[in-house]
């Protein structure tokens, strides 16, 4: 089993920036794809970002080009920087965690992961 717990949620202005964390625990997941989704009220769960065990990533369009995701194995977590925040992004961010499919992107990006996190909120006031 893996424990993934996230960190650094809070309110921010629009146009600021805020790194969440995601720790994972239980195992090293060193081998495991990990990505980031994020769930606003009344609305359906979004992919956000992905990143493979080798590095690749991928982005929903939303996020893209405002938001990186990295990795630290040493660490056993991931993070998800976020820059240029806007009211919209506004929501609960899930870190989650997936393995044994390749190419792995794919499964965060159609919504699919083995391992969830509680979330953590993440408000951006305008």
């Amino acid at each position: 089993q893996v424990q993934l717990v996230e960190s650094g949620g809070g309110l921010v202005q629009a146009g600021g920036s805020l790194r969440l964390s995601c720790a994972a625990s239980g195992r090293t997941v060193s081998n495991y794809g990990m990505g980031w989704f994020r769930q606003a009220p009344g609305k359906e769960r979004e992919f956000v970002a992905a990143i493979s065990w080798s590095g690749s990533t991928a982005y929903g369009d939303s996020v893209k080009g405002r938001f990186t995701i990295s990795r630290d194995n040493a660490k056993n977590t991931v993070y998800l920087q976020m820059n240029s925040l806007k009211p919209e992004d506004t929501a609960v961010y899930y870190c989650a965690a997936a393995k044994g499919r390749s190419p792995i992107l794919p499964t965060f990006v159609s919504g699919t992961a083995d391992y969830w996190g509680q979330g953590t909120q993440v408000t951006v006031s305008s």
